[in-house]
């Protein structure tokens, strides 16, 4: 997972296939530092249309077209996707025309994504590796995904940002990978900033608690938690572990940290 100073993604892979989820700030330069391929994943997955999600997804397109990928990206995810997805494009296309018609003489119609707009349900069933897509509740957005990967040998849970709802406790049941968004519940408070009386309620309405995720995880009971898109705000590794043990969990938990590998 990358958790720190670039926005999330994660990588899942299997028998050398790579599958990403979504398409934060940095993403590539993080392909690159865990010399995962260049010329991008299997297919990527995206939660949710925060930009904060989706700030490399330009960089993801371009970037492994520019360094060799010989077909179309595959990507995934929420309605309003594929719009984004031209207008990036499109906001790219002198970019384009040159690489294409100038002399680095790049694969034309490669440099376009695939674009799957997707509900709830199996959304990918390829060679071993299934994915399925399940609702959360993350604030005012309409729509929004965690997934959960199922391959021979284990199973992954990403929630996505969500606050505590039932379907996240659904699809994570005894699954060997939880990995999940955190907000430090001590330090919550309202802050000296525009909007900043409706910082309480946002994190109540747009994610999880650290002592909520342990009491999601104490009855998911996943073989291993681990804890990524930590809201901080001044908290350290132990006020966040000690508020989830708080919550009830008592199985094994990571704080994840960028280019860890599990």
């Amino acid at each position: 997972p990358s958790t720190k100073n670039r926005g999330p993604a994660t990588a899942v892979i299997y028998n050398n296939r790579v599958f990403l989820f979504d398409a934060g700030s940095g993403v590539m330069g993080q392909i690159s530092g865990a010399n995962l391929p260049i010329t991008g994943p299997e297919a990527t997955f995206i939660t949710h249309l925060h930009c904060d999600h989706t700030l490399g997804y330009a960089d993801l397109i371009l970037t492994t077209w520019i360094m060799g990928r010989t077909k179309r990206l595959e990507v995934y995810g929420p309605i309003g996707l594929e719009r984004m997805t031209n207008l990036l494009l499109d906001s790219n296309s002198e970019d384009i025309d040159i690489r294409i018609n100038g002399l680095e003489r790049e694969l034309p119609e490669v440099y376009k994504a695939n674009v799957h707009e997707i509900d709830e349900g199996v959304i990918y069933d390829s060679a071993d590796v299934k994915v399925t897509a399940f609702r959360v509740l993350h604030g005012s957005w309409k729509y929004a995904f965690g997934y959960r990967i199922d391959t021979p040998d284990k199973s992954i849970v990403i929630s996505g940002d969500t606050r505590p709802c039932e379907n996240l406790i659904k699809y994570s049941r005894n699954c060997d990978i939880l990995i999940h968004e955190v907000y430090a519940s001590e330090r919550v408070q309202i802050e000296d900033r525009p909007g900043g009386e409706l910082w309480p309620q946002y994190c109540k309405e747009f994610h999880t608690s650290d002592y909520e995720l342990g009491q999601i995880a104490a009855e998911v009971k996943p073989g291993v938690l681990i804890v990524t898109h930590i809201v901080r705000m001044g908290a350290d590794d132990d006020e966040i572990i000690g508020n989830i043990r708080k919550g009830g969990y008592e199985g094994d938990l990571i704080i994840g940290e960028d280019l860890e590998v599990f």
